[in-house]
């Protein structure tokens, strides 16, 4: 799957706009990850426990949105990009989404 956050990939030409894609997963953060990641705080810096958590939660995002637009018949994806809420105190959603396209090169 060709994923790009531009409207057209280099070398390719788009033939079919399949529609829009997404995947959505929702983390929280465990007691554990909380203390990890308030005693990194008090030190300052990187707090690498929550980064963890965002790379995860950003790659199941993308990860699913993939597997949404190959169930579509799409070999690639434009405009991609991610969105990030709290739902509750800990707890987020991370949703990936762009256009299911297919594309054959140029």
């Amino acid at each position: 799957m060709i994923v790009a956050t531009s409207n057209e990939i280099a070398g390719y030409r788009i033939v079919r706009h399949l529609g829009l894609v997404r995947g959505i997963t929702v983390r929280s953060r465990s007691v554990v990850g909380n203390l990890v990641g308030g005693i990194q705080s008090i030190f300052g810096g990187k707090l690498s426990a929550f980064v963890q958590l965002a790379e995860t939660a950003r790659q199941e995002a993308y990860d699913h949105m993939c597997e949404h637009a190959a169930q579509g018949g799409a070999n690639a994806v434009v405009c991609m990009r991610y969105d990030a809420n709290e739902i509750m105190d800990g707890i987020t959603e991370v949703l990936a989404y762009g256009t299911a396209v297919w594309v054959e090169p140029a």
